[in-house]
């Protein structure tokens, strides 16, 4: 039995619910190397995101606190998830696919990686939503270059 579009974007509701609702990296760090604050105030979605470092230059674990819509405080979560392990040159061109991918709903250069932020896909269809799943990552990519200030995200996706 295949899945239809239907089920497909079922699925992935319940994801971006389940993970607006009971965020799994939703805490401040104690300890952080890094931190950076996002907010949209088109829509009221605020996010700070907290890192810390490996010895080795790689995330090791990524916190953030989020006051925001579903779509935005999962993306928060889904994002803190995906890029722990990774370097800051891996994790902005993880972001730079993911915004294309909440842009367009597609991921020509998609690894599997990809899958576990792919529920966050269908925002394409709402352009104003949009900014509330990319909003946490401009927060991570300010953190990553020390631009510890208020990230305004006020321009179109």
């Amino acid at each position: 039995m295949t899945e239809t579009f239907d089920d497909l974007r079922d699925l992935y509701q319940e994801v971006i619910l389940d993970h607006g609702r009971r965020p799994r990296h939703g805490r401040r760090l104690e300890t952080y190397d890094a931190t950076a604050k996002g907010d949209n105030p088109m829509c009221g979605d605020r996010v700070q995101v907290w890192l810390r470092y490996a010895p080795d230059g790689t995330i090791a674990e990524t916190g953030f606190e989020a006051r925001g819509c579903a779509i935005s405080v999962a993306s928060a979560d889904l994002m803190a998830e995906t890029v722990q392990g990774r370097s800051k040159s891996d994790t902005a061109a993880l972001f730079a696919t993911f915004r294309e991918m909440a842009r367009t709903g597609v991921c020509p250069a998609c690894d599997p990686t990809m899958e576990r932020l792919a529920p966050l896909s269908g925002v394409h269809e709402y352009p104003s939503r949009v900014k509330c799943a990319t909003l946490p990552w401009h927060a991570l990519v300010a953190a990553l270059a020390g631009t510890p200030g208020d990230i305004k995200e006020t321009s179109s996706e």
